[in-house]
């Protein structure tokens, strides 16, 4: 972690430096934090996180006198000595009538040292979600009644862009896709037609999101069954092994979920529906035609479920720890719970993938007060990282 710290000091304490007692305050900060903290000017804002150290009271007045020169949000370390803690709830008290958020670092060292952990993984995320574009391909799917969120209160609360995309780009795309020779889409079973169609398909995306230089998408699926006589499974699958958030339906808080546990976890996701829910054991059966390769044990291609067109994947997930993840499209709510896969079902009247995973959480949450259809499945526990991650952004 990159940590760089300013300082605010009354100007009856004016001094070359810091005094030995806020040097060992500071030190034993950086000890209990294991990162060193660089001392910075205050406009210095190139690091992970940046803390202002009030250090003693009177320091009011300076603070207002260079608040041009900071950023929010605005977390100020005091270690209570010489009135600084007086200073810092006043200072805090004056942003928050501005609206603004700002947080008191203070308390013990082990206390100080957490919070400083868990707001470096949150200002580190931010800032990547802040460099990340995302293509809404065609329109969100018909159904998806209560999945379209705001852009710009998107762009507010976590930064992404989002971006319109007509589905005829895609279809243009695909007339002039060329074969790039993937071995990937060999196959005895399907007809060679079917493998070059769902590959035109995989290659006519990735040439949008290279062209506009996005980092994912979510994609009006459907809509392809009837211009293109196929479907986007197999490449949602490819695109998401490339490291490319892809996702279907046009389901854009889908999208942001995805997202966000992409960075958080190892990078590769499961966008899926729940199909089915086991109140008495706590059990959630999640299944989708499409999911990445690299999350699985071994997979075969198979048809879309609903039209038995194109291809798709299904695949067999390790039976080990994963988290389940989903915001509302308004932003304000969400799901996670962490669980363990515990089978994968093979039922004929559910999508391709298919797996039975007992949560940690109550699921009657989900029957009661969902915050949409589709979940993001990814391995690993991460319940902690994205509750801290949401209180920070939402």
């Amino acid at each position: 972690m990159n940590i760089k710290l300013s300082t605010f000091r009354s100007v009856l304490h004016d001094r070359d430096g810091f005094n030995e007692r806020s040097l060992a305050f500071i030190k034993s900060v950086e000890d209990s934090v294991g990162e060193t903290i660089t001392i910075a000017p205050l406009e210095d804002y190139d690091c992970d996180l940046k803390l202002i150290f009030i250090e003693t009271g009177g320091s009011e007045g300076l603070f207002l006198k260079n608040f041009d020169k900071l950023q929010g949000p605005y977390y100020f370390l005091t270690s209570g000595e010489n009135n600084s803690l007086a200073a810092t709830l006043e200072i805090l008290t004056f942003l928050s009538l501005k609206g603004l958020k700002g947080e008191a670092l203070h308390g013990s060292k082990e206390y100080i040292a957490s919070r400083i952990r868990e707001l470096a993984f949150v200002s580190g995320v931010k800032k990547k979600l802040s460099n990340i574009r995302l293509g809404v391909i065609g329109t969100p799917s018909d159904w998806l009644i209560s999945s379209i969120p705001d852009y710009d209160e998107v762009k507010r609360k976590l930064g992404v862009s989002l971006e319109n995309i007509s589905i005829e780009e895609i279809e243009r795309h695909f007339a002039y896709s060329k074969d790039d020779d993937s071995s990937f889409f060999k196959s005895n079973i399907f007809p060679p037609i079917e493998l070059e169609k769902a590959k035109k398909v995989y290659l006519a995306i990735k040439s949008v999101l290279e062209a506009r230089e996005l980092s994912g998408f979510t994609i009006r699926c459907f809509d392809l069954l009837t211009s293109l006589k196929t479907t986007s499974c197999l490449g949602l699958s490819l695109l998401n092994d490339a490291g490319y958030i892809s996702t279907c339906e046009g389901d854009v808080a889908a999208m942001l979920t995805m997202t966000i546990a992409s960075l958080v976890g190892d990078g590769y996701t499961f966008q899926c529906n729940p199909s089915r829910i086991d109140v008495e054991n706590n059990n959630i059966v999640f299944a989708h035609c499409t999911i990445p390769t690299k999350m699985l044990d071994r997979y075969v291609l198979d048809t879309h479920f609903e039209s038995g067109t194109g291809l798709a994947v299904k695949g067999y997930l390790k039976e080990t720890d994963v988290t389940i993840f989903r915001m509302s499209s308004d932003l304000k709510r969400y799901f996670v719970s962490e669980g363990k896969i515990i089978e994968n079902p093979e039922e004929k009247g559910l999508c391709r993938t298919q797996i039975r995973v007992h949560l940690n959480e109550s699921v009657e949450s989900i029957l009661k007060t969902p915050c949409g259809n589709h979940h993001i499945v990814f391995y690993g526990k991460h319940k902690d990282e994205i509750e801290t991650l949401m209180k920070e952004l939402l």
